[in-house]
């Protein structure tokens, strides 16, 4: 009887706590194979925890992102003011943890809305040969533009803020995601699964997202990966130009560019942001070339 339960639990399909525990084993195995990734995956968890709770651990000591003191100005960094203190005697310790909720915040964002136009008009375009020429042709006209300077530009045409700043890295970011989806529809559509489920009647919705969107995950989330770590550099970027973020939000980009003017003789002030931006997009690009080792098949099979 023994032996007969054993052979029904090898034949019978794997429940949903099987399938968790080897996705788990097999994320175990990757970051163990990988250690890069693993760094980088610290980093961005390290960065979360900040975000999450810089309202609690940047306010140690009493010292409000904007509160300012005048007597204060351009403390080096102390026990008092770990990071120092910018020409107004705000601290930057305070400053650039709460920086790093807007800082993620806005990639977030940046990345989900990429994701979600990209992966419809990127399936549009390679799907249906009809509506190619016309959105391709827009994405072209948008990519003729380096993306930097389209988001600027945006920005300066409908004013500073958290939510035009998404808008407009978003804007500058789409292009390239549809242009990878689509030339991923235009392979996999070629592929004779699909030519099978046409056959047996099935619609095109139903080809789209039974067969065609799970084979997209994978370059999704690796060109996901670069996109944040891009949206971060933008909005840092922008920020630093006045065209981002108002300067009463702490954002690493508006720290750097409000002290500037300071940085031969308070070099603190632009160093410990600046160093925040570098470090969080590391770990991003480790995170996202260890994605692309896992993902890619033929990367796979020659480790």
């Amino acid at each position: 009887m023994q032996e007969e339960r054993q052979a029904v639990t090898a034949l019978s399909p794997p429940n949903r706590l099987d399938k968790y525990q080897k996705s788990l084993s097999g994320a175990r195995r990757a970051l163990r194979n990988n250690p890069n990734m693993a760094m980088g995956l610290s980093i961005l968890i390290l960065a979360s925890i900040l975000a999450i709770f810089a309202s609690q651990i940047g306010n140690v000591g009493g010292r409000d992102p904007s509160k300012s003191a005048a007597f204060d100005r351009l403390e080096s960094p102390s026990t008092a003011f770990w990071f120092g203190t910018d020409g107004i005697g705000r601290s930057i310790y305070s400053r650039t943890i709460h920086g790093t909720r807007l800082s993620l915040r806005v990639a977030a964002s940046v990345v989900a809305i990429t994701m979600i136009t990209g992966a419809i008009l990127g399936t549009l375009t390679g799907y249906y040969s009809r509506v190619d020429d016309i959105i391709m042709r827009f994405m072209d006209g948008l990519m003729a533009i380096p993306g930097f300077l389209l988001a600027l530009s945006l920005v300066a045409l409908v004013g500073p803020s958290v939510l035009n700043v998404v808008i407009a890295i978003s804007v500058a970011d789409t292009p390239g995601i549809v242009r990878i989806v689509r030339s991923s529809v235009l392979s996999i559509k070629e592929q004779q699964f699909i030519d099978a489920a046409k056959a047996i009647g099935a619609s095109p919705f139903r080809i789209l997202f039974r067969h065609v969107y799970p084979q997209l995950v994978g370059p999704m989330i690796v060109q996901g990966s670069y996109i944040f770590a891009v949206a971060i550099l933008s909005e840092a970027g922008l920020s630093f130009l006045g065209a981002g973020v108002p300067p009463h939000i702490p954002s690493w980009g508006n720290i750097m560019g409000e002290n500037r003017l300071y940085m031969q003789v308070a070099v603190w002030t632009v160093f410990f942001p600046g160093l925040f931006v570098a470090i969080t997009v590391l770990g991003i690009n480790l995170v996202g070339d260890g994605l692309r080792d896992n993902l890619d098949p033929r990367l796979r099979r020659r480790a």
